[in-house]
């Protein structure tokens, strides 16, 4: 008994000192009203969180209360505490009177991410972009960097990744393969004939010279400080995973496909003892749908699909939200908070928020809904479901 005492000081220590209170928690209250330090509804949707020097950050689309389109840009909030937000204001802007920027007033910007470069010393923020009166037809890929976390974020540029490059683990007989798809061929989707074209390569092969497509998206810090870049490619049909540059501003080249023709979105991917596992959702546009789990021994896979890792009321639509994010607290190696968006699109601004502690039955992750429950849960015995 004495022992575990001094364990329980000891671990409450730490986490006070990486950010994690001991003592009074606030409860956080996923589908609620958050009000930042001005008594406003955080507006930081489909957004990350980055843990810098004993500070949260959280970065997010301000969405207004009538269009998703970026009117203002991304925003960031700090914490101390992941309950008590301050508004930093916006991260990185539109370009409001450029009408030829990328970032025009009016195009679309989609969960940013960001990251910090132990080398460089600098912010590095990528996220979605949909270039102005396009629609979904851009795809693109955004790079911003500050020397600040709370901005401003300079943008760098926007492309597709990957121009030109093959994932690097396709065998040359699936290249062979490749070089026989002709897309004229498949003019009618959804087929089984399609369907096993898309999982051959069909629209890699697409988008070869241009660079592939990229939405729904996120970004991962390995151990050893190389950086990835998740993302919905093919027409939201595969997920890519793409390495990044030493300095976290472009792609080396090297990628790999995850569930060919799986039809996956909204990827969060995290880390636990050497396994890597991703909570992605189907695509039904703004509607909710059953989350997917996925779990692989290395970055590049092979990738499994597990079942569903919600559990609870409404677990088959994922609670009502889309998963965004997962954040590993500091200090901790099996405690994660997994991030999710309510979305309204009739009234964006009012989309809401569903944070969750990630628990671990037998090894593998599943989050269960509760109405309210705070950082000192992560203290606290927990009795794993039946």
């Amino acid at each position: 008994m004495k022992h575990f005492f001094f364990y329980y000081l000891c671990l409450a220590f730490l986490l006070q000192a990486c950010g994690v209170r001991g003592g009074n928690h606030e409860p956080i209250r996923p589908g609620k009203l958050w009000l930042d330090d001005r008594g406003v509804h955080i507006n930081a949707h489909g957004g990350g969180v980055l843990y810098h020097k004993g500070t949260y950050y959280w970065y997010g689309e301000y969405k207004s209360d009538s269009t998703s389109k970026a009117l203002v840009g991304i925003t960031c909030y700090s914490s101390s505490n992941l309950t008590d937000w301050k508004n930093e204001g916006i991260a990185l802007s539109v370009a409001d009177n450029d009408t030829t920027s990328d970032i025009a007033k009016g195009c679309i910007m989609e969960r940013p991410k960001v990251i910090y470069n132990e080398r460089t010393g600098k912010f590095v923020m990528w996220f979605h972009l949909e270039l102005r009166g396009r629609g979904y037809a851009a795809a693109r890929s955004a790079v911003a960097v500050s020397d600040s976390p709370t901005g401003p974020f300079r943008h760098l540029r926007s492309m597709r990744p990957d121009a030109g490059q093959l994932p690097f683990d396709m065998t040359a007989e699936e290249r062979a393969v490749l070089d026989t798809l002709d897309a004229a061929k498949y003019a009618r989707w959804w087929t089984p004939e399609w369907r096993e074209a898309i999982r051959k390569g069909l629209f890699v092969k697409r988008d070869l010279e241009g660079g592939q497509m990229a939405r729904d998206m996120q970004l991962f810090v390995d151990d050893d400080g190389k950086a990835y870049h998740i993302f919905s490619s093919e027409d939201n049909l595969t997920l890519h995973i793409a390495e990044l540059s030493d300095d976290y501003l472009s792609h080396t080249g090297k990628y790999v496909r995850v569930a060919p023709g799986g039809h996956n979105e909204a990827p969060a991917l995290f880390k636990k003892d050497g396994v890597y596992w991703m909570i992605t959702s189907g695509c039904t546009g703004w509607d909710p749908n059953e989350a997917r789990l996925f779990s692989a021994p290395s970055i590049w896979g092979p990738w499994t699909q597990l079942p569903n890792p919600c559990v609870g009321p409404k677990s088959e639509i994922t609670f009502g939200g889309q998963s965004t994010f997962v954040l590993r607290l500091p200090g901790a190696d099996d405690r994660f908070i997994f991030m999710a968006d309510i979305w309204r699109p009739k009234h964006p601004s009012d989309a809401r928020y569903i944070w969750l502690p990630v628990r671990f039955k037998e090894g593998v992750p599943y989050v269960e809904w509760m109405d309210q429950w705070d950082l000192g849960f992560f203290d606290r015995p927990i009795v794993e479901q039946e």
